[in-house]
């Protein structure tokens, strides 16, 4: 990478480091990584432009896309297509919570002023659910049919179940659609893709910013803590600080259980699988996934019975079966 780095963007680097799990190449000044892609280039102009206006607005931590020597911000090698980042500032110290920091990332972000088209799912949750789960169910059962292995007898078998709670979910975002009490803090931000505690991280990556609802982040991060099985009081105390900052309105709480409820996570896992084509090792991952998924339920439930315990003023409806 050190000698593409040098044919396509005129850069000398020093040796290399490793961050967050990705090879770096630092030079004096910036530390340069190459992510390999197949996403469109306006995907990817979008995704630099949220970049950018992160680290011109409090977060130098945030790795930005460049150009190469022909002025292309996607360089093609054996039919492979590369973007180069770079970074100049890594994240050190933390003085404040996790939940005050995500508020702040997202109340500061609500300033950028122009909704992308790519990156974008603001206001979009329940047709994306809508096909997402029709893609899937169709998907799946061609699949089951033309290989009848052990992953795809498991998951015909989980099929009716995810179509249920989908359907659900589904439903449960379309009746808040009505919902009117919501203010500013309900408008887009700059959010990640699935946000697990990215911004305790040494570096934001571009590849992983979206433009969406608070909730979005919220729900991702609730969602990770959840099926990690992590207690529920560190749940609620990260609620409690991000609320310090930027209260949760009753839309934004809704859309928060209404995201919690979709199983994105198992869409997420059959889609890797689907990629990278390894059923036989996947089935038993799978099985346990869905095994965790009943106490996942009952965390849920939990988790919005004793939000709503503390808060008095907070009723939302949720599904009577959990």
């Amino acid at each position: 990478m050190r000698e593409f780095l040098n044919t396509y963007y005129g850069i000398q680097v020093n040796g290399e480091v490793e961050i967050n799990g990705r090879l770096g190449y630092p030079d004096h000044e910036y530390v340069y990584f190459t992510i390999s892609s197949n996403d469109n280039k306006a995907r990817h102009m979008e995704q630099a432009t949220l970049a950018y206006y992160l680290v011109e607005n409090g977060y130098p931590q945030t790795a930005f896309p460049i150009p190469n020597l022909n002025g292309e911000w996607i360089t093609t090698i054996e039919k492979q297509n590369y973007i180069v980042v770079k970074v100049k500032s890594l994240q050190n110290d933390i003085l404040i919570s996790h939940g005050e920091m995500l508020a702040n990332f997202h109340q500061r972000n609500m300033a950028y002023n122009y909704e992308p088209q790519y990156v974008s799912s603001y206001g979009q949750w329940k047709q994306l659910w809508i096909d997402k789960l029709t893609f899937f169910e169709k998907h799946i059962t061609d699949l089951a049919t033309k290989k009848p292995n052990s992953f795809f007898r498991l998951l015909m078998d989980v099929l009716p179940y995810m179509i249920g709670i989908s359907e659900n979910a589904i439903q449960y975002m379309q009746e808040s659609e009505f919902e009117n009490r919501y203010d500013e803090a309900d408008q887009g931000t700059i959010a990640f893709h699935r946000y697990q505690d990215q911004l305790l991280t040494s570096i934001i990556w571009p590849d992983d910013l979206v433009y969406d609802h608070i909730s979005r982040d919220l729900a991702e991060y609730i969602r990770h803590q959840l099926i990690a099985n992590n207690d529920l009081e560190n749940i609620l105390n990260f609620l409690n600080d991000y609320e310090s900052i930027l209260p949760l309105t009753v839309f934004s709480w809704r859309l928060l259980y209404a995201r919690l409820l979709y199983p994105i996570h198992l869409y997420d896992f059959i889609a890797e699988i689907l990629r990278a084509e390894k059923f036989d090792q996947a089935k038993e991952t799978f099985a346990d996934l869905i095994e965790s998924q009943m106490k996942y339920e009952k965390k849920l439930k939990k988790l919005f019975s004793d939000v709503m315990t503390t808060n008095k003023t907070l009723q939302i409806p949720t599904v009577h079966w959990l």
